[in-house]
């Protein structure tokens, strides 16, 4: 591991600069230039970590086992996203503008038209709604009655310590 200090020298400005610390790790020191460039790297891990937490709701689970699992799916979904997005592009809301390239979030925002557009392989669902009914010809038996239990407020009889 190895513990690099980065500061910006510039006497021209008029308020000083904060320290910046880096952090490399491996068996020998990259030259600087590609460690400024892996570094250059962190703000679309951080834009993604904003992206997969914001929109795609990444839940704060109970277990680690849990975390995990759902941490290896985190990738996976922003593939799909990624490979969904010519189709996402023909899919956004009224008010917003065609884009040959969206962003992830408006594929997002349209991917439930693209799975209504791939299909699925299961049944069609059974019809909800108005039933059709009692079979005609069939008798039916009138259901069970029963009296319906009352029961009265009783106030509460008076004693001497009550009055007192």
């Amino acid at each position: 591991m190895y513990l690099i200090l980065v500061e910006r020298l510039d006497a021209s400005s008029k308020r000083p600069h904060r320290p910046l610390w880096l952090m490399a790790i491996g068996e020998d020191l990259p030259p600087l230039e590609v460690l400024w460039q892996l570094y250059l790297w962190r703000f679309c891990v951080d834009h993604w970590y904003r992206f997969i937490k914001q929109c795609l709701h990444w839940p704060h689970l109970a277990t680690a086992e849990q975390s995990e699992r759902w941490s290896h799916l985190m990738p996976l979904m922003t593939w799909q996203l990624w490979l969904a997005c010519q189709q996402g592009a023909q899919h956004c809301l009224p008010w917003q503008k065609l884009m040959t390239q969206p962003a992830p979030g408006r594929v997002a925002n349209g991917f439930a038209a693209i799975l209504v557009a791939v299909g699925t392989p299961a049944s069609s669902p059974k019809p909800r709604g108005k039933s059709p009914g009692w079979p005609t010809g069939q008798q039916r038996a009138l259901r069970p009655r029963f009296p319906s239990v009352r029961k009265r407020y009783s106030k509460p009889k008076k004693t001497a310590q009550n009055t007192a």
